[in-house]
């Protein structure tokens, strides 16, 4: 069974007298500890693709299965708890609060689970280590380099250990060599199972990815495996 099933979806947005097609009628299905980069130009659709997967909005066609569950649906509030519980967000921009230390960032999704202070330090400190990052955890995010802000942001999006990666230009903010760093570090999650979503508009970091979906004006025009 599929980790994700996409099934005819379409997303349109009303822009006054305009409607914008931003998805159009995609079928895609994304195994378990798949590795997998959608690519394409601004415009092309693979932002709101990641929206939907995040469950950060909800198609306007079509139906979204995640673990089996139908999420296309669903209210804010259990989209909220899905987002919660199955995925972990890593953006460009790292979204990090500026006056909470990495470790209360990496803390911070654990609370709304109702984690216990003591169980939330423990579960923290370990993703932080799975980042190499044990010896900054108590450092504010401008006191680390951006590659640095990055790791606690992918370890953040582990600390609840979810279902899906979704990364978001995850690259996009750093420089060539911090960005093979980061890069290496999906490599690896991906090796140790995970399942890694990545949006992209770069070539060479696509290449990491088992998988390559492009996409042009809201459609699918090629869906390659790594050989």
């Amino acid at each position: 069974m599929p980790l994700i099933q996409l099934k005819s979806i379409s997303k349109h947005y009303t822009m006054g007298a305009q409607t914008v097609r931003a998805l159009n009628n995609i079928t895609l299905n994304i195994l378990e500890n798949e590795y997998i980069a959608f690519i394409g130009a601004s415009g092309s659709g693979k932002s709101t693709m990641m929206n939907i997967l995040g469950c950060l909005d909800t198609p306007t066609y079509g139906d979204y299965c995640l673990n089996d569950n139908n999420v296309a649906t669903l209210e804010e509030s259990a989209l909220a708890d899905i987002r919660n519980k199955e995925i972990g967000f890593i953006f460009q921009s790292f979204n990090l609060l500026p006056r909470a230390t990495a470790l209360s960032n990496v803390m911070q999704p654990l609370i709304y689970r109702g984690v216990s202070l003591k169980d939330r330090k423990k579960l923290a400190t370990e993703a932080l280590n799975k980042v190499n990052l044990t010896d900054r955890m108590n450092h504010l995010p401008n006191e680390l380099s951006g590659g640095q802000r990055q790791r606690v942001a992918i370890a953040r999006a582990l600390v609840t250990k979810p279902s899906i990666l979704l990364a978001d230009e995850p690259t996009g903010n750093l420089d060539s060599q911090t960005s093979i760093e980061i890069m290496k570090l999906f490599d690896q999650l991906h090796n140790e199972g995970q399942t890694i979503v990545m949006v992209t508009h770069e070539n060479d970091i696509a290449a990491h990815c088992q998988r390559i979906v492009r996409m042009q004006d809201g459609t699918i025009i090629e869906d390659s495996h790594a050989v």
